[in-house]
């Protein structure tokens, strides 16, 4: 992490998702003392219903996009060497359907290749093979926190309705809050992006698949250590957190088909999240509240996949103060 002046500061996060407790472990580890605002844990947050491949899905198009790609690859490629922290390595396909498919992404990657047609479903012309970051989400969300703790990151739980009321508190907020912080910031720009999954037992399966476009839905199969995340959907504007039958039921049609070992095998369970779009990722700072604030929302389907990229900005602009 390194030292960087200015890090003495008194910093308020606020949001207690995988944004949020990013950057908390990042701003304490450079010497902040900071406290985390959030009115849910981490478990009961859209962070926790991610698959979670390192992947820029729905990622926006801010022109720090891929420096904060390869700044989260390397951090979570060093992680992977720790069994405790939930990520692990593995190979997968990212299946493409159409020409000249964006794959800017593989410019973060060590290695990767051509599929063969062998890898590839029925119908899809092209696809790439890479080994890329899987985390287990329920567990590499309870190191983070255990990081947090680590580091003498306070919590609190409650909801903040305005930043300046953080400002006794703190030299300057960090505002993390997923599709909450466009209201806490007057923002108008925010929409959900709803995603629905289910849980299954793993078989045995080691390798992930992504098929964004699929004609039938986006489809993809991501094995973790104890089951294996099916989906999904990406539904703009829907707010409903309630898991739809028919969505479901789609789901496991088209993952099945995908992957025939999933056919078949019973729900463990299921979730929906509402992932925070935003045409481009905020991350900046602001002027003209109580305390200076530090912006840290948007990123989409790609919260996790950035997470760590968007932490090191984040401390760099509170350093900055």
């Amino acid at each position: 992490m390194g030292t960087l002046p200015g890090m003495t500061a008194r910093v308020t996060v606020v949001g207690g998702g995988v944004i949020g407790l990013s950057a908390a472990v990042e701003l304490a580890g450079r010497g902040a003392a900071v406290t985390v605002v959030a009115d849910r844990p981490a478990a009961d947050s859209v962070s926790a219903v991610a698959a979670a491949v390192w992947f820029p899905y729905r990622s926006g198009a801010s022109p720090s996009v891929p420096t904060w790609l390869a700044r989260s690859l390397g951090r979570f490629t060093e992680l992977a060497a720790d069994e405790a922290t939930g990520v692990d390595l593995r190979v997968g396909t990212v299946v493409e359907r159409r020409p000249g498919v964006d794959r800017s992404w593989t410019a973060a990657v060590p290695a990767f290749r051509e599929a063969t047609p062998a890898e590839l479903p029925p119908g899809a012309p092209a696809g790439v093979r890479a080994t890329l970051p899987v985390i287990t989400v329920p567990v590499y969300l309870g190191w983070l926190h255990g990081q947090c703790d680590r580091l003498g990151v306070r919590f609190s739980r409650r909801t903040v309705d305005s930043v300046d009321e953080c400002a006794p508190d703190a030299d300057i907020v960090v505002v993390a809050a997923g599709l909450r912080s466009g209201e806490l910031l007057d923002d108008d720009t925010m929409y959900p992006i709803r995603g629905q999954v289910v849980r299954l037992p793993n078989p045995g399966l080691t390798e992930w698949v992504t098929d964004e476009e699929d004609p039938a839905g986006l489809t993809y199969v991501v094995p973790r250590r104890h089951d294996v995340v099916c989906g999904g959907a990406a539904e703009v504007g829907n707010w409903d957190l309630a898991p739809d039958p028919a969505t479901e039921a789609a789901i496991l049609r088209r993952t099945a088909a995908l992957v025939p070992a999933v056919a078949g095998l019973p729900v463990l369970s299921r979730a929906v999240g509402l992932r925070p779009g935003r045409d481009t990722v905020r991350l900046e700072r602001i002027e003209g509240y109580a305390v200076p604030v530090v912006a840290c929302y948007g990123h989409g389907g790609a919260g996790v996949t950035m997470s760590w990229g968007c932490a090191e900005e984040v401390a760099e602009l509170v350093a900055a103060r």
